[in-house]
This record gives structure tokens, C-alpha cells and sequence, in this order.
């Protein structure tokens, strides 16, 4: 299928997904298009078991691959994602809870990275390395459906601050930790011992870093120009050319394209509709990215539903799918506690914080993303089951559940 066809199947079917969701369904959107997805893919392989000769379920199969998920995701929609989430993220909020988001977006991934990692090597008997590379794509939280889940629960700015920020950062410094760890475990070439571990250091903070400073950059000269300029659809135009000129630009350059996403995003989110535009051109702005926003979200979750028939669900993989899952919980657990039990000495967290942020850590397509783009190995499989069976226990149960929680326990007062 051409890249046109492609596109157009999986808009209307987003399209279509979306009003059985709204019309019977009624759940959130983004969960509402996955779970409708679910039941088609499902109904594909009942067909396929009832009328074999048929090869339904093979050729639906061909066609998810053409959809090339890790690459769609990893290579465009990412970045435009986490611009767009950036966006409704003010810098005066985020400083003054740095110190949270910080610490949970790096120390936070690497003790998820370690957990998820060291456990699943003693469930699966999976090589360390090989472990901890699924410990850290199974760490990063999906910011748009966090979002879209908890945007319904009216919470307190200084909580929905700590959750906006971690989610986008956590997201950009995660890919960085999964890249760095792919690099040891599966080296190219004639290297036998891959990434030794300074120079691994060094590639992430090269990577983070210089992509941080590519999105402050690209910011404040996209911000510049539209200073200059009173022509809303031409710095609508700017913003996207931003988001995706600078993804594509810091992808070329090795840097962290996520977290250049994201910086460019605050400067323009904050500094940029402060002093960069009219009242006209923000609101313009403001609709646009949550267009892009909802659009792409919806087909994101529509492939993500559809992918479940290019996983294998046999009974070795799907118990250590449901070992996964027990993990992936108590890293996020720890992910999140533990920075907060670092802090409590120097501001005050309600007590909603850690379970809040514990069972709203969504996690989404980045992290089936990443297991689809990993070398060919005897281990990819698996890692591929239980990354699925993740992300949707996570998407739909908690993000279904996260929302009352958050209802309950995050509108008490809060001091920090």
C-alpha cells in the first residue's frame, strides 16, 4: 500500500473507532479507539480460526507491518506529541517543582530501568543487558494519555505540573537509557563488548544534553521571528515547522529529538504566547496543536490496538507478560517514592502524590515503539509480549480507574 492509502485506512478507521466509542462505549477517546480496536483485531483472529482457508488474519498481519509502528511513532508523531503537550506547560509552574521533576525523570527511570530489568532476568532467565534494555523501554509514561486521562479530575496546578513535567521529560530521557543500553547489549560490527559504561555516560549526556540545548535554541529563534510577525497562520506554520524541522535536525545529529521536542515546546508554550503573539494567533495556535494533539493520539491508539496481531500470546510468554506487569508497577512505585522521600525534607507533598502519580504512570506507544524497533534476537519476542500486555493493562485499567483516584485524593490542599 502507498503511504497515501495507509494514511487514509487509518484515519477513517480512527474516525470510525471513534464515533462506536462515543455513541456506545462512552469512554475517554484515546481509550475508547484502542479498546474498539482490540475487538477488531480480536474478531480478525476468530474469523481466521473459524474460516482458516480464508487467510484473513495473515493479510490484515501484512498490513500492520506495512504501518512500520516504530518508525511512525519514533520518526513523526513523537515529536509532534510532546511539542503539543509542552505547549500547556508554563515555565513559572514547572520551576517552582523542578526539583520533583528532576529527580523523577532520571533518577526515577533508572531505578524503574534497574527493577524491571533485574526481576524480568530472573523470571525469564533473559541475559542482564538484554533485561535491563526491556527494563528501560518499559519505563517511560505516555504524557498524552496521562493527559487525556486526568484531564477530567480538575486537579491541583501544582500536582498536574508534576505529572505534565515528569511525563514529557521522563519520555525523552528514557529513549536516551534504551538507546545507550541497546548499544551494550547488542553491538555492531566487529565490536564484542559493545558500549563499555564511561562511554555509555557520555553518549547519554551528550545525547540529552545537546538535544535540550537544540530545542532552547530552535525555540528562542522560532520565537524571535514570530516576534516579528502578526500573521497567525504563518506562525501557526512556524510552530509546525519547529516541531517537525527540529526533530528531524536533532534525529541527524544524534541528540535527543524527544527532549529537544520538549524544550522547544515550553519556550514556545510560555515565553513564545507571552511576547511572541497576539491574543488572535494563541488562540489559533492553541486550537491547532490540540487538533494535531487529538488526531494523532486517536491513531496512535488505533495502532496500538491493531499490533496486537503481530505479537505471539503463548503460555510462556503471557505469564511472564503478567510477571511484567507486577514489575512494571512496583518500578513506578519506587520511581516515584523514593524522589519524594528524598525531598520531603525541603517541601511538602500531600499524601495523593505517590499514589496519584504511582497509578497514573500511563504507559503508551512509545514503549511498544521501542520493543518493535529492537535487533533481531531470540529474546525480541518475548520482550515484545510483555511490553503489550503492559501498555494495555496500563492503558486500559489504570486509565480507566486513575481518574477517580485522582478525583478522590487530588483535590485536597497541598502545600507544594
Amino acid at each position: 500500500m502507498t503511504f497515501l492509502q495507509i494514511t487514509s485506512l487509518l484515519i477513517v478507521l480512527a474516525a470510525g473507532f471513534g464515533a462506536i466509542n462515543y455513541l456506545f462505549l462512552k469512554l475517554p477517546s484515546s481509550i475508547g479507539i484502542l479498546i474498539v480496536s482490540l475487538f477488531a483485531s480480536g474478531g480478525i483472529l476468530l474469523v481466521d480460526v473459524i474460516f482458516p482457508a480464508q487467510g484473513i488474519a495473515p493479510t490484515v498481519r501484512g498490513l500492520v507491518s506495512d504501518l512500520d509502528f516504530d518508525a511512525a511513532l519514533l520518526e513523526g508523531m513523537l515529536g509532534l506529541l510532546l511539542f503539543a503537550g509542552a505547549l500547556h506547560v508554563k515555565l513559572a509552574d514547572l520551576r517552582a517543582q523542578w526539583p520533583v521533576v528532576v529527580l523523577m525523570a532520571t533518577m526515577g527511570i533508572g531505578l524503574s530501568t534497574a527493577i524491571i530489568g533485574v526481576g524480568f532476568s530472573w523470571l525469564t532467565g533473559m541475559p542482564i543487558l538484554v533485561a535491563l534494555v526491556f527494563g528501560a523501554l518499559a519505563s517511560p509514561t505516555d504524557p498524552v494519555a496521562v493527559l487525556g486521562v486526568l484531564r477530567a479530575a480538575n486537579l491541583r496546578k501544582s500536582l498536574e505540573t508534576k505529572i505534565a513535567g515528569e511525563s514529557l521529560f521522563n519520555d525523552g530521557v528514557g529513549y536516551v537509557v534504551f538507546l545507550v543500553l541497546v548499544g551494550m547489549a547488542f553491538p555492531k560490527g566487529d565490536s564484542e563488548g559493545g558500549l563499555e559504561l564511561l562511554a555509555a555516560a557520555e553518549l547519554f549526556l551528550f545525547e540529552a544534553g545537546g538535544g535540550a540545548l537544540l530545542g532552547i535554541v530552535l525555540g528562542w529563534l522560532a520565537f524571535r521571528v514570530m516576534r516579528r510577525i502578526d500573521d497567525y497562520p504563518l506562525e501557526v506554520l512556524i510552530t509546525l515547522a519547529l516541531a517537525l524541522g527540529g526533530y528531524v535536525l536533532a534525529d541527524y545529529l544524534h541528540l535527543s529529538a524527544p527532549i529537544m521536542a520538549v524544550c522547544a515546546g515550553l519556550l514556545i508554550g510560555d515565553i513564545g504566547t507571552k511576547h511572541g503573539m497576539s491574543a488572535e494567533t494563541r488562540r489559533y495556535v492553541d486550537a491547532f496543536w490540540q487538533l494535531v494533539d487529538e488526531i494523532l493520539n486517536a491513531v496512535l491508539f488505533l495502532m496500538i490496538g491493531f499490533e496486537v496481531l503481530a505479537v505471539n500470546f503463548d503460555a510462556d510468554a503471557m505469564q511472564a507478560g503478567l510477571g511484567a506487569i507486577i514489575l512494571a508497577l512496583l518500578a513506578r512505585l519506587a520511581a516515584v517514592a523514593v524522589p519524594v522521600f528524598l525531598l520531603r525534607p525541603f517541601q511538602n507533598f500531600s499524601r495523593g502524590v505517590v499514589p496519584i502519580m504511582t497509578w497514573g504512570g500511563l504507559k503508551g506507544g512509545i514503549s511498544v515503539a521501542l520493543a518493535l524497533s529492537l535487533p533481531e534476537s531470540e529474546w525480541k519476542p518475548l520482550i515484545l509480549t510483555a511490553t503489550y500486555m503492559i501498555v494495555i493493562f496500563s492503558i486500559v485499567i489504570q486509565g480507566l480507574t486513575v481518574g477517580r483516584l485522582a478525583t478522590r485524593l487530588g483535590r485536597e490542599p497541598e502545600l507544594m
